[in-house]
């Protein structure tokens, strides 16, 4: 129909392929300059201290280099952990962490009966678009700023939803429209490409959850900001943690000098007390997943509850 939204992602919506290369390329930088995103999972976990849950089964949806995993299995050390990145070598590094942790626990406890530390996580490379796991296979899934890099939010949300058993949570962070605002506003004149991401709004992520099956979304939002002494610094760090331009409209051709030095100027003349800002709208959110309405044939699910006699 004509009124019909337009299905596939957007031209400002980021290139799986290209995304899948950037982080493949910042595995072994990742984690020297990421310092937001483990604040943001540090933040992200104090959250589950209200959280009243004991899941069998964790999904870490774009994992990363694997930094959640150890709080993950400190909290609820029965379960099975599974590590999932859209690329492979963000993964090896997981993986060679896991195991070193696993190792120095294995020799501090080494002299304790019956003590010892959590079983080795599952490392999977996938698509958070295309989840290569059944259905409710899973009672909690977490993800740490993974989700702005997914190509189409309303699937990623409902493939969460799909592998979440009913009355499991997905806890998440993302970031918002505000993000890297002052690098957007820079290279806003320079071309008519897209050079930074685009970054969908709370309220819309929270009408998404409900559309793919969520309950009660909680929604909460903060601003952070790193600052810089330079704007290449700013522009290093991003393509050290692999944070760099995915849009599909991206251009593809060489900026050229005279580009870049203009957009360079641009972010110096934000300059305020002698450092270069770089904000960060970061989402929080959670929801449980709600029991079906309907079967997958389309027919209404219609529970009757039986009142014990007295």
């Amino acid at each position: 129909m004509a009124n019909d939204p337009p299905r596939g992602p957007l031209p400002d919506a980021p290139d799986p392929r290209a995304v899948r290369r950037h982080f493949a390329r910042a595995a072994a930088t990742y984690d020297a300059a990421a310092v937001l995103q483990k604040e943001v999972g540090t933040r992200m976990a104090e959250r589950l201290d209200v959280v009243r849950i004991a899941p069998a089964a964790i999904l870490d949806a774009g994992c990363g280099t694997g930094d959640a995993l150890a709080e993950l299995a400190l909290r609820y050390p029965g379960a099975r952990r599974i590590a999932l990145d859209i690329a492979a070598p963000m993964l090896g590094v997981a993986r060679s962490k896991a195991r070193q942790r696993r190792s120095t626990l294995a020799r501090l406890f080494s002299g304790f009966a019956g003590t010892g530390a959590a079983a080795e996580p599952r490392f999977v490379c996938g698509d958070i678009v295309a989840l290569p796991f059944a259905p409710g296979a899973f009672d909690l899934v977490w993800s740490n700023l993974a989700l702005q890099w997914v190509s189409e939010l309303p699937l990623a949300l409902a493939e969460l939803g799909r592998v979440l058993s009913v009355g499991g949570l997905a806890t998440f962070t993302t970031f918002g429209p505000d993000t890297l605002k002052e690098l957007r506003a820079a290279f806003a004149d320079v071309d008519p490409h897209p050079h930074v991401g685009r970054f969908v709004d709370m309220h819309d992520i929270g009408d998404m959850l409900v559309q793919a099956g969520f309950a009660d979304p909680v929604m909460h939002m903060e601003l952070m900001t790193l600052t810089y002494g330079d704007a290449p610094a700013m522009i290093r760090d991003l393509k050290a943690i692999g944070a760099t331009n995915a849009a599909i409209a991206r251009g593809r051709a060489l900026m050229g000098r005279r580009r870049w030095e203009r957009a360079l100027a641009a972010l110096e003349a934000t300059r305020r007390e002698g450092r270069i800002a770089a904000t960060f709208e970061v989402i929080y959110g959670h929801a449980w997943k709600a029991a079906p309405l309907r079967t997958a044939e389309g027919h209404a699910v219609v529970r009757i509850e039986r009142r014990r006699r007295r």
